[in-house]
């Protein structure tokens, strides 16, 4: 698969940087990774999704990856979501949105509020309005954990491994450079403005849902819930909910997959993926899947 490396400028000046690839007449699908996460964690599943037929932009949001920091912190929804828009005004067609966690949440708030003939359809991987709380403690407080950074490689791996015991643990740590940089100090810290763990929306869960809520009330697009069964962030009780927002919701359950189901259960999830979309957002040209 060949990709190319894009820039995106959005409303505040920023530059977003994302991995572009297949025909550009084809249907476009947009993928947003979760907090703290970059546009690799899509790695597989852009290549899938280019085999199948469909335009992918693979998105580095603000303050992750290579794209830029916001100059004055401000990683809220609605901003993560102007930035979206920013990158759909792009296109000659409405995309498809498939994001994970953090990049879920922005889909669902810009679907929400945008008009109806912007999005194809969106598919929410592993995030709900109402999110288990003790989960999304967890998450925040390894993002707060190791302000100073790592003095190798392997003391981030074995960071990693403490935090998700379930996932194998890779044989060789270099991969982890795609999350890291390395600075003036010589030490090794997460790609990630600190500043982003700090959003007051996430502080305050009960108010985000809110925000989650009213939006999905306003989404007509055909919509998947892609949920992992061994999650800590979406339970029953959060799936229901959004059923209540959303009635046409579709549910795919991936098995013995985490909060990460991509990663957790790559075949399955693509499988899901490309079943979803070859109904509702149907690509160019049928491609075997898997094959360049």
């Amino acid at each position: 698969m060949t990709t190319q490396t894009r820039r995106f400028s959005v409303s505040d000046g920023l530059t977003l940087v994302g991995d572009v690839g297949g025909d550009p007449a084809a249907p476009p699908v947009i993928l947003l990774h979760g907090g703290g996460q970059t546009r690799h964690s899509w790695g597989l599943a852009m290549e899938v999704l280019v085999n199948a037929g469909y335009h992918v932009l693979n998105l580095d949001a603000r303050g992750h990856g290579e794209s830029d920091w916001s100059a004055d912190g401000d990683y809220s929804i609605a901003t993560l979501a102007a930035d979206l828009s920013a990158v759909i005004e792009t296109l000659a067609a409405p995309p498809a949105l498939i994001g994970a966690s953090m990049g879920g949440a922005t889909s669902l708030f810009y679907t929400g509020h945008a008009d109806q003939s912007r999005v194809r359809a969106l598919v929410l991987v592993d995030i709900v309005p109402k999110i288990n709380a003790v989960g999304a403690k967890r998450i925040r407080a390894f993002m707060r954990a190791y302000p100073e950074g790592f003095a190798s490689l392997e003391e981030a791996a074995n960071a990693v491994s403490d935090f998700y015991p379930e996932r194998p643990r890779p044989r060789d740590s270099n991969g982890l450079m795609k999350n890291l940089r390395r600075r003036e100090d010589g030490r090794f810290h997460w790609h990630w403005d600190p500043r982003f763990v700090e959003s007051p929306e996430r502080a305050e869960p009960p108010q985000f849902a809110h925000k989650l809520q009213q939006a999905a009330r306003g989404v007509r697009q055909p919509v998947l819930l892609v949920q992992g069964m061994s999650s800590d962030i979406v339970s029953t009780e959060g799936v229901a909910d959004l059923q209540q927002q959303i009635p046409h919701l579709e549910v795919y359950e991936v098995a013995n997959a985490g909060h990460m189901v991509a990663g957790d259960k790559n075949d399955a999830f693509n499988e899901g993926i490309i079943r979803f979309l070859q109904c509702c957002h149907p690509p160019l040209a049928a491609a075997k899947i898997g094959q360049d």
